[in-house]
């Protein structure tokens, strides 16, 4: 067992998972996991950078993060970036600040990267059996990650220009929406994420994976609130469509008061649920099961694994 802790610095959200990794059995047991939205990625879609007050919002979650990593005496730690960092001009920087406060390895992944360690960390616990083609839908807040896979092993791997800051940013400018504003975002996403994937790919696939904020969400939205059971939790196309429905028609102070749905991630969720139908639509699948073992894991698995000792 190798003991390690991984913070995620997303553009929605920082989230940190300290855990003992088995990375021969490709399994974990999670001792701390915690996710704080700190918006990263405001306003980086229209100015090109990233935002003072944003980065403070993260330095400050990472600061927490910091102590508790160093109560849980973690022997090896890692920060991956993802898209607002890649796409920003001041991400270097920034990358360099996290290093140099606190000592964690900062690494902006690739879109590639980004991908290949959100489907072997969705993998990882899983047992298709052969022949079966899995779909992973990561919708973060710049980008959503398309993986398809089979047997643990990744087939195809995209990443899309397409997230829930970015989107919403973009379309959503009333309160609660305008039908007209969501038509848009819907016609912006769905053929963006159609266009990613070649028709040949999308066409074997037989079932899909949805991780991150989005799905662990709407999961929890779903349950009522018992956010403990969320995964493996299956969600319908026909479900989604009136969880959507009735998340639009809600103004942003109500909705942050929804059971199961985090009132940090109110602003967001709208956009989010969009994508995540306009992404199953892409493929013609009719429902999607959620898991909360996303990049942080496979993270995790891949430095555990990278380790001395190992």
């Amino acid at each position: 067992m190798t003991r390690v802790a991984v913070v995620d610095i997303g553009t929605n959200s920082t989230r940190l998972l300290i855990a003992d990794v088995d990375a021969g059995a490709r399994d974990l047991a999670e001792l701390d996991r915690r996710s704080i939205v700190t918006r990263l990625g405001e306003g980086v879609d229209a100015t090109g950078a990233l935002g003072d007050a944003p980065r403070e919002r993260v330095f400050a979650a990472l600061a927490q993060y910091a102590q508790a990593i160093e109560e849980h005496a973690a022997a090896a730690t890692t920060a991956v970036m993802t898209s607002a960092v890649r796409d920003a001009a001041n991400g270097r920087a920034f990358a360099e600040a996290v290093r140099e406060r606190y000592g964690l390895e900062a690494r902006t992944l690739s879109g590639d990267e980004e991908a290949r360690l959100t489907y072997l960390g969705a993998t990882a616990a899983r047992n298709d059996g052969a022949g079966a083609r899995l779909l992973v839908i990561d919708i973060g807040g710049g980008s959503t990650e398309l993986v398809v896979g089979e047997g643990g092993e990744v087939a195809f791997h995209v990443s899309t220009q397409v997230g829930v800051v970015r989107h919403s940013e973009r379309h959503l400018h009333s309160d609660p929406p305008a039908r007209a504003e969501l038509d848009a975002l819907a016609a912006d996403a769905g053929p963006a994420l159609a266009a990613a994937v070649p028709e040949a790919e999308r066409a074997h696939v037989t079932a899909a994976v949805a991780v991150a904020g989005t799905a662990t969400q709407c999961a929890g939205i779903d349950l009522g609130g018992r956010t403990a059971a969320v995964e493996g939790h299956r969600l319908s196309v026909p479900r989604l469509e009136a969880m959507l429905e009735e998340l639009a028609a809600l103004p942003l102070e109500q909705r942050r008061e929804v059971p199961g749905l985090d009132p940090d991630r109110a602003p967001t969720i709208v956009a989010g649920v969009v994508i995540l139908t306009r992404a199953l639509a892409a493929f013609d699948l009719g429902e999607v099961e959620v898991s909360d073992r996303d990049i942080l894991w496979g993270a995790a698995l891949e430095l555990a694994h990278d380790s001395p000792g190992h």
